[in-house]
C-alpha cells in the first residue's frame, strides 16, 4: 500500500492488468458490397404533395371534429366544400362511430350527424375501438384521404406522414393544412 497525503490506497488500481481493454475494430473489406435500407416512399408523392388527391375529397372525420362543429354551427359537409371549392365526401370508420356511441346521450346530435346518408361508412377490420390508431393505420395504408380532426395529438402523428392534409377549424370555419395552394379555399 502507497500513503498518498496521509490517506492508503491499494496499489491494484494503477496495476496494468486491471484496466479496461480497447475495444478492437472489425476490419471491413472495401470491395464489399454496402448495404443500406432506403424507405421505399409511395409513387403518389410528388415531393410534398400527393397527387391522389384531388375532387370529389374523401375525408376521414374524427369524433372531436364533429362535436367541435356542432358547437361552432357548421354544417359539415356544406362547410367543408367551401373550404375546399370541391365535392367532399366525408368518410367515418367503425371505431369513430363506435366512439360517438359510446359517449351516450350527451353527444346523440353528433351521432345523429355520424349516421347521415351523406357520410360513407368504412368498415375496420382490425381489433378494439381506439379511433386515432385506426384513422392513422388507414391514412398511412391509402394516402388518398383528408383527415378533419382538431386533437392535438393525432395532427402531431399525422404531420409524419407525408402527403396528408389536415383540416381542422379556427375562427368558426374550416381550414386546411399541408395543402397544395392551388386546391381549395384562400388561407387565412
Amino acid at each position: 500500500m502507497k500513503e498518498i497525503m496521509g490517506k492508503h490506497l491499494d496499489v491494484s488500481i494503477f496495476k496494468e492488468k486491471d484496466r479496461l481493454k480497447p475495444k478492437k475494430k472489425e476490419k471491413k473489406d472495401p470491395s464489399a458490397l454496402k448495404e443500406r435500407e432506403v424507405p421505399q416512399h409511395p409513387s403518389c408523392l410528388f415531393f410534398q404533395y400527393n397527387t391522389q388527391l384531388g375532387p370529389p375529397y374523401h375525408i376521414l372525420v374524427d369524433t372531436n371534429f364533429i362535436n367541435f362543429s356542432i358547437k361552432a354551427k357548421l354544417d359539415l359537409v356544406q362547410s367543408m366544400m367551401d373550404c375546399l371549392y370541391a365535392k367532399c365526401i366525408p368518410c367515418i370508420t367503425d371505431c369513430v362511430m363506435a366512439e360517438i356511441e359510446k359517449l351516450g346521450q350527451k353527444y346523440r346530435v353528433a351521432l345523429r350527424i355520424a349516421k347521415d346518408p351523406r357520410f360513407e361508412r368504412l368498415p375496420c377490420t382490425h381489433k378494439g375501438t381506439y379511433a386515432d390508431d385506426c384513422l392513422v393505420q388507414r391514412v398511412t395504408q391509402h394516402k388518398c384521404y383528408i383527415v378533419a380532426t382538431v386533437d392535438r395529438d393525432l395532427k402531431r402523428r399525422i404531420r409524419k406522414i407525408p402527403g396528408v392534409p389536415i383540416m381542422y377549424i379556427s375562427n368558426h370555419r374550416y381550414n386546411i393544412e399541408r395543402m397544395p395552394d392551388d386546391y381549395g379555399a384562400p388561407r387565412f
